[in-house]
This record gives structure tokens, C-alpha cells and sequence, in this order.
């Protein structure tokens, strides 16, 4: 695809197919190429990067509400006793200021006690820690219900054939908390593929109640190179393919 600038009395003609750029006066009838063979170690945002961006985010909500389908179709396939992880109901303390908030300090001890229970994987959390609107958010999308979460990570648990979660680090700041972890699992699909990744979430908490209102996941890794881990066979399986 070939994109068109035009400044003053240039028309600069960007050919993405020869990888070269075109100096096309306005008036009379020169014309001057250059070629390009590296790549711009700093290049500057161009309709081809934006819809490649739009690409990849496509994708990616593609593939988040194809995983939450995906949980919600294995759920039937779960026995009655592993329909639902079980609730985690912990009695809050409050503020000792009168004013009905809860301790925040009681807030994040329990996110801290949900992380060795691996909830993102599990849906093993502490209910009353959150708000019942609290809005979740990830790099593919976001959305609103406490119960929707709970189901969706019970859902993902039972896509996964082994796991480990651990709360690297935890900082507190004015409005929220932000909880530092690292991850890896081993999906039970059948080439085994294998998903590692650091990161950390944001843990805002409501004026009001105290509890958590906001909860917002960052990975640091490209969102894309997560997606493709999913599609990458583990080690070892093109070994056990051929021998069987």
C-alpha cells in the first residue's frame, strides 16, 4: 500500500512495496528516488503503522472474546463440583475514622492472601474486597462486573493443565495499589503450549467504600508476542508427535 504527503510544492510518494521514497515536484517532470534498505530506528507515525495498530487490536478482542467463549463452552464440560470456584468472604474492618470506609490495609492484605491462591486462574477471590461495578480492564479490553471476572478466570483455570502466580512486589500510593507478578502456565491444549510473562496491576480503591473499583492489568511483554505463545507448541511435543 502506497500513502501520499503532500508539503508545499512536494508530493512525497511513500512505496512500501519497493521500500523507497519518491520525490515528485509539482511542476515539471524530474523525478527523484530514494531507496531505502534499513529500517528508521526512529520512524514517524504513518497511516501504514495506524492501521497496523488497528490490526493488532483487532486481533487481540478477537481473541480475548474467543477465550471467554471458549471458558464459558468448557464450563459445560466441567463436573458440578468444579462449575465455580468458592466464594472468599472475609469481614473487612473499617476505618477507625467514622466515616464507614474500610481498612485499606485489610483490602490489599486479602489481594495479597488471593495471589497465593493464583485467582487470575482460579476465581478464587475475596469477594467483599471489590466492588460489585469494579471495572477490569487488560491490554485487549475491559469491562464491568465482579461477577463476570470471578466466572472468567474460574473459565481460563480450566484451560490450564499447570500454573504458577506469585506477588513479586506490592507499592502503595495515594489511590491505589499496584501488586508486581510474575506468571506462567502450561494450557491443556494438544500441542502444550506454554505461556510465561511479568507484569503488574493496578488496584484502585473507591473514595467511598475503600474497596477496589478499578482493577487494571499491564504485561511486559507485546501484546502480540503473548498471543503468539498460545499458538507455539511447548518443547518437546514435535518429539512425542513423531514418535507416536
Amino acid at each position: 500500500m502506497s500513502s501520499v504527503l503532500s508539503f508545499a510544492s512536494i508530493s512525497l510518494h511513500l512505496d512500501s512495496r519497493r521500500r523507497c521514497v519518491i520525490f515528485r515536484p509539482a511542476t515539471g517532470r524530474r523525478i527523484c528516488t530514494f531507496r531505502c534498505n534499513g529500517k528508521n530506528p526512529n520512524p514517524n507515525p504513518n497511516p501504514t503503522n495506524r492501521d497496523s495498530e488497528s490490526d493488532q487490536k483487532a486481533l487481540l478482542k478477537i481473541a480475548w472474546y474467543g477465550s471467554e467463549l471458549l471458558g464459558i463452552a468448557a464450563s459445560f464440560l466441567r463436573s458440578p463440583s468444579k462449575l465455580e470456584a468458592p466464594d472468599r468472604v472475609r469481614e473487612l474492618e473499617l476505618a477507625g475514622d467514622g466515616s464507614g470506609v474500610v481498612d485499606r490495609s485489610q483490602v490489599v492484605e486479602t489481594i495479597k492472601e488471593d495471589f497465593q491462591q493464583s485467582y487470575f486462574v482460579t476465581g478464587n477471590l475475596t469477594l467483599n474486597a471489590y466492588e460489585e461495578d469494579c471495572e477490569f480492564a487488560d491490554p485487549a479490553g475491559s469491562f464491568k462486573g465482579l461477577r463476570r471476572f470471578k466466572r472468567n478466570c474460574t473459565n481460563f483455570g480450566s484451560l490450564i493443565k499447570k500454573s504458577n502466580m506469585k506477588l513479586m512486589k506490592w507499592e502503595d500510593f495515594e489511590d491505589k495499589g499496584i501488586g508486581h507478578w510474575r506468571f506462567s502456565c502450561i494450557l491443556s491444549f494438544p500441542w502444550k503450549p506454554i505461556l510465561s510473562a511479568t507484569g503488574y496491576t493496578e488496584y484502585y480503591f473507591d473514595a467511598q467504600s475503600g474497596r477496589v473499583c478499578r482493577h487494571v492489568e499491564h504485561w511486559n511483554v507485546p501484546k502480540m508476542a503473548l498471543l503468539k505463545q498460545i499458538f507455539r507448541p511447548s518443547r518437546g511435543f514435535w518429539g512425542k508427535t513423531m514418535g507416536s
